[in-house]
């Protein structure tokens, strides 16, 4: 899950902050409070994950608990990738 993280980080860093590496926040800190991601930016957090991943984000999973947050982020990826794996091991 490391590579996850520093994956999502690295978007976030890249494409959110221009390289500023000072606004990055925690794991564990909210993205929109601390002002990094705002509604466009949730839109290009879902096109990146959905690539990078080769996840698909249902609107229902839209919520903060599942991407406002590094650390949030990086646990909703393991679940939907294990998810998948789960079903591919089922066909």
């Amino acid at each position: 899950m490391a590579d996850v993280q520093r994956t999502i980080e690295g978007f976030i860093l890249d494409s959110l902050l221009l390289g500023d590496e000072t606004r990055l926040p925690g794991p564990s800190e909210s993205l929109v409070e601390s002002g990094v991601i705002d509604s466009t930016g949730i839109l290009e957090l879902i096109e990146f994950l959905e690539a990078e991943f080769e996840i698909s984000v249902d609107e229902a999973e839209t919520v903060p608990e599942n991407l406002d947050g590094v650390a949030n982020l990086v646990s909703y990826v393991g679940r939907k990738t294990a998810a998948q794996e789960r079903e591919s091991l089922a066909s």
